[in-house]
């Protein structure tokens, strides 16, 4: 699989949106991925996490972690295809932990997968939770990487495709100078 037959996917389940959008990070671009249309149906799900499992079969993952809610999905299909146990940070009063009586084992060895990277920030905060927790993350993945990869989530990183998408500040967005108005599609409040 290469990266336009995955942006191609996106395109065909109407989950490559144009138009002017507040992402999770806070940040504003023209342009969203909204992976939940893109992996509605389970063998998408499926062909995108095997796809990412497959570059990590010969790497002792013991366990596939991801950032709620984005993540859950994609996570769950690469532990699927890995034949490994899936957990799930979530934010509780602000920052990512580990909820719902999920552990991890002192030296326990992990993926980190996550929908779409912007910023990195997501990912960063569940490898971070994970590592707290006595966790080893041994990389990261994501099906998109917005960053075209220059995002530093702080251990090795892949994706399915890349692309650069412009992302603004509020105060620099000039959709928000020529009066579009912005929307929140994303799951973050």
């Amino acid at each position: 699989m290469n990266s336009e037959e995955v942006l191609q996917h996106f395109r065909a389940s109407d989950a490559l949106l144009d138009g002017h959008f507040i992402l999770s990070s806070g940040l504003h671009s023209g342009t969203y991925l909204q992976c939940a249309l893109a992996l509605q149906y389970p063998a998408d799900a499926a062909k995108f996490g095997g796809e990412i499992a497959r570059r990590f079969l010969d790497e002792g993952i013991e366990t596939v972690a991801s950032p709620a809610i984005g993540g859950i999905v994609i996570g769950y299909a690469a532990a699927q295809a890995l034949n490994v146990r899936f957990i799930w940070t979530e934010r509780q009063n602000g920052e990512m932990t580990l909820r719902r009586g999920f552990s991890v084992r002192q030296g326990e060895r992990l993926l980190v997968v996550e929908d779409v990277i912007t910023t990195g920030g997501s990912t960063r905060e569940c490898i971070a939770a994970v590592e707290a927790a006595g966790g080893e993350v041994m990389a990261a993945a994501s099906i998109i990487d917005r960053s075209n990869g220059t995002a530093d989530v702080g251990v090795p990183c892949t994706s399915l495709a890349s692309m650069e998408v412009a992302s603004f500040t509020p105060d620099e967005c000039p959709m928000c100078r020529a009066g579009d108005i912005a929307y929140k599609p994303g799951s973050r409040k």
